[in-house]
């Protein structure tokens, strides 16, 4: 058994759920932390999506009640049905233009422009979005998951899309594009939660099956060390991150990515990290 690699994997697992629902961009941070451990061969980028399951497994169990409740009421209660409909609206849309542009994205848009340019934008964006509710609340019109409609849910569904563009953020996208077309800093949070759920788990079984012939029995510890640091580290950020949002706004996470942005550009032109998929 290779203790450096089991703790290499426990490190990347720990960057996955510490930055996997802040609006930073997961995947960023896991190029940049698999650079700088040496962990970054083909392998390795089936791993940073596989660990994702260990973050939606930390998910589950925070949101279990109301996930348990609306299973109980699906055949039944019109809320419930109304619920996991949105769900699977707004999940359909990063399913289709996944399918249809994810290679000519990771082919050409995976350099240290384009990453640092969507930190810094989607930190500007940030700012924006939090001064435009701050100035007028008014602009929160829902304030619950529950009173959202099919429509709400579909431009969730379609703002996500952008989170296809590397730096941007799935987290990030959802979150503030569902706070731009109306939702409260809570409402947008837990649906971007909620529709992390088969997004996470569809990409992460997507890419094992993908490139399976990469991986073999002996992967199996490194697999299991990276999901367990994911779901502990993401469990952790996860209740912080409600109690966070609850007196706080997402103003610290703006400049954060604005300086990632920085120190992206920085570690391309020194040579020191490759971003390129």
């Amino acid at each position: 058994m290779d203790i450096a690699l089991l703790i290499k994997a426990a490190v990347m697992g720990i960057v996955e759920g510490l930055t996997e629902f802040l609006p930073i961009s997961s995947t960023g941070h896991l190029i940049l932390a698999g650079a700088l451990l040496g962990f970054d061969d083909e392998k390795a980028k089936v791993f940073d999506i596989a660990i994702q399951t260990g973050a939606i497994f930390a998910v589950i169990l925070v949101y279990w009640q109301k996930l348990r409740d609306t299973l109980v009421a699906l055949p039944t209660e019109k809320q419930a049905q109304q619920f996991a409909l949105n769900v699977l609206v707004a999940f359909v849309p990063a399913v289709l233009l996944g399918l249809l542009f994810g290679k000519a994205i990771k082919a050409h848009l995976f350099t240290p422009v384009v990453v640092a340019s969507t930190f810094i934008i989607g930190g500007f964006v940030i700012l924006w979005a939090e001064r435009r509710q701050k100035m007028n609340p008014a602009t929160a019109r829902i304030h619950e998951v529950e009173a959202m409609t099919m429509m709400d849910a579909l431009k969730v569904g379609l703002v996500q899309c952008l989170a296809m563009v590397p730096g941007t953020s799935r987290s990030g996208a959802t979150i503030i594009g569902g706070m731009l077309l109306g939702l409260s800093r809570k409402a947008a949070t837990d649906f971007s939660f909620y529709l992390a759920i088969p997004t996470l788990i569809g990409a992460g079984a997507y890419s094992l099956y993908k490139d399976r012939a990469l991986l073999s029995v002996a992967d199996l510890p490194m697999f299991g060390v990276g999901l367990l640091f994911a779901f502990v580290s993401a469990w952790l950020c996860i209740r912080w991150l409600l109690r966070y949002i609850a007196t706080h706004s997402f103003v610290p996470f703006a400049w954060y990515r604005i300086v990632f942005g920085v120190v992206v550009l920085v570690t391309a032109q020194m040579g020191w990290v490759t971003w390129a998929g």
